[in-house]
């Protein structure tokens, strides 16, 4: 839930008010009594006896948006005609589209972008598997796949459900990295189906992006997918959080003066995201690690470890802790968050070692309150949007998948994600690096062009060229 009024949670009120009255300066003032913020105030018809108004206004959640429509109502004179959630109003027929690149005005254009023409193509790709790479979408395009198993903060709630972040997901590739990503929600959640549709449709694709696939299947759908298929396969929960969470800590760790071998780390999360944190952070030379899910510290004592957990007691918690969460705060100089919201206080943070860097990354409810947390650390980081340093996945996949296309890449390497993450990290100069700024924004003009780079060489090298068939 949101603490202050979200454009994510904004309302258009379409009522009518007397021409002659007050209730046009009452508006405003219902809006900010009731704890919204008005965006905008339209007068969209004007007559001598009423005027008709589309008041704009942003709440804190659906509850708050009715309370603000019900002090509205209560103004005298005023008619409430109609309150639209502009939310769902963006998302009305879908938010992607496809659109042809070539002009079809007339039958030549026509028998070359079909057939006859088209017949030609294909028999050179026959001939030439390769080509499908120069003369298909395949060059350009990435595969989103989920089973709905783990949409956001949401939980298992199916294929269609996800639709709406699939397709935000492609949207966001376009805007970013301009590739043509299509959404592909599976009805299905066995392991054994979603590897093989991935196999089927994988020759139009140029990339593979798993997403929303919960642990500890999306591991082996992962490890599977790799092995079968000669595109890169990412999994953005995984991956794409790693690169970011190693790129603001490379930062935040400039900030406090410390170095990341030196430092103790108290991880909560030992699912998707935090295994691949995990792994990208130790792959960077991290060396003292405590990693706790919902029943403590994971070490090799426990018995209920399974492959992912075991693989985390052997590489982690070298002393065999194995109290819980707040414990394993106490003294470190970092903690990272990928897990549940309200499981630490600004007390446990106090009791950290001086500087503290707090990455607090459930979403929308971080781990521990933002402020609190900022009353005894260093540098805070959330995944939301309203706190400064947000670490948010976008300033890595967009770029991450341009240069993986550009390189015509057959998979993904550790040392792609992180030279990805130093590419990120880079982009803060040294001039603006602070406690409130230790991660770009998303919107930054470099990033997505710098890590597409860094991912690039990488890989092997430049963007190959066009050639003629």
């Amino acid at each position: 839930m949101a603490t202050v009024p979200s454009v994510s949670y904004s309302i258009t009120v379409r009522l009518e008010v007397p021409a002659g009255g007050k209730a046009v300066s009452q508006l405003t003032h219902a809006v900010e009594s009731a704890g919204g913020v008005v965006t905008a105030l339209d007068v969209t018809n004007a007559g001598h006896e009423k005027l008709r108004i589309d008041v704009t206004c942003a709440a804190r959640d659906t509850d708050h948006a009715q309370a603000i429509v019900d002090q509205l109502d209560a103004i005298e004179g005023v008619v409430i005609h109609k309150v639209s959630d502009r939310t769902f109003l963006m998302h009305l027929g879908g938010k992607i589209e496809m659109k042809s690149k070539v002009p079809l005005r007339n039958r030549d254009d026509l028998s070359m972008a079909y057939t006859p023409g088209v017949a030609r193509v294909s028999m050179a790709i026959a001939r030439n598997p390769e080509d499908a790479r120069r003369l298909t979408i395949k060059r350009n395009s990435v595969a989103v796949v989920t089973d709905g198993s783990a949409v956001l903060g949401l939980g298992n709630i199916g294929p269609a459900a996800a639709l709406p972040v699939m397709e935000g997901k492609a949207a966001l590739f376009k805007r970013f990295a301009d590739i043509d990503a299509w959404p592909i929600c599976l009805d299905t959640q066995d392991v054994d189906e979603i590897v093989s549709i991935v196999r089927a449709i994988a020759p139009g694709f140029g990339g593979i992006n798993l997403e929303d696939i919960s642990a500890p299947r999306c591991f082996e759908v992962e490890r599977r997918l790799r092995e079968l298929l000669d595109i890169p396969v990412f999994h953005d929960d995984q991956h794409g959080t790693a690169i970011c969470v190693l790129a603001a800590l490379t930062n935040a760790l400039r900030v406090v003066g410390k170095q990341l071998p030196d430092v103790r780390i108290a991880m909560a999360g030992a699912g998707a995201a935090g295994t691949a944190v995990l792994r990208l952070l130790l792959a960077a030379g991290a060396r003292n690690v405590i990693v706790c899910d919902y029943l403590g510290a994971v070490h090799a004592g426990r018995e209920d470890l399974d492959e992912s957990l075991r693989w985390i007691a052997e590489h982690t918690n070298a002393e065999g802790y194995s109290g819980d969460l707040r414990g394993a705060v106490k003294g470190a100089d970092v903690f990272v968050g990928v897990s549940a919201p309200g499981i630490l206080t600004g007390d446990d943070i106090a009791t950290m070692a001086d500087d503290a860097v707090v990455f607090a990354l459930a979403n929308p409810e971080p781990e521990v309150a933002p402020d609190e947390a900022a009353a005894h650390a260093a540098v805070v980081a959330t995944g939301r949007s309203d706190f400064p340093n947000q670490i948010n996945n976008v300033l890595a996949f967009p770029g991450v998948f341009r240069g993986l296309l550009d390189a015509q890449a057959d998979g993904v390497s550790e040392e792609m994600l992180l030279a990805a993450a130093r590419a990120l990290a880079a982009v803060v100069t040294p001039e603006e690096l602070g406690p409130n700024y230790i991660i770009p924004s998303v919107f930054h003009p470099d990033v997505a062009t710098v890590v597409a780079a860094a991912v690039r060489e990488a890989a092997g090298g430049r963007a190959r060229g066009f050639t003629e068939a």
